[in-house]
């Protein structure tokens, strides 16, 4: 179920609380506190705030800005702001954020990394597989594969491939590719 609230205590807040099984792509491009209490699987991105509550089951890569857990995830997540990871919560994937906080009791299983200031202007002209896809309005299973192929400029980062946003667009320009 999925209830929204508006004005609360005289601040204007968008509030989402989202408590059914659901599966998919999910964008948030304008910022909302979003709350996920119950099992979500695909891709979410979101502006705001985004709380995994404690008996919620995500299995998901998360883009955010500020990002709490307290459930279980199974996915990467980067937060851009600022990543909280608290009792009970049990993450397994990678996290990227410049700020985190792990609370005693809250398991975390993968790699972090925390992006200072310059490496956050640095790696905004970077972009993921799921990042070059909505870049390129392109599914993000044929950016893997031209990647995995060499038709497309690319990086591998460990199992990830990473892209660098001025030679994709030498690319586009050069006209290797018709999209």
């Amino acid at each position: 179920m999925m209830r929204k609230r508006g004005r609360e205590e005289g601040e204007n807040q968008n509030v989402l609380n989202m408590d059914a099984a659901m599966e998919g792509k999910i964008v948030f491009k304008d910022p909302v506190n979003l709350r996920i209490n119950g099992s979500f699987r695909g891709t979410l991105d979101t502006k705001g705030s985004l709380t995994i509550g404690e008996n919620a089951e995500i299995n998901a890569d998360i883009t955010g800005e500020n990002v709490t857990v307290a459930g279980r995830v199974n996915g990467n997540i980067i937060a851009t702001r600022e990543l909280n990871i608290i009792s009970p919560a049990k993450i397994k994937g990678n996290i990227q954020t410049p700020r985190l906080g792990i609370t005693p009791g809250a398991v975390f299983e993968g790699n972090s990394h925390m992006i200072s200031s310059q490496e956050k202007s640095e790696d905004a002209e970077m972009m993921n597989v799921e990042e070059l896809g909505r870049y390129l309005e392109l599914e993000a299973s044929l950016i893997k594969e031209w990647a995995d192929e060499g038709k497309i400029p690319a990086t591998k980062e460990g199992k990830d491939w990473r892209f660098h946003k001025q030679e994709i667009d030498k690319w586009i320009t050069d006209e290797k590719v018709k999209l």
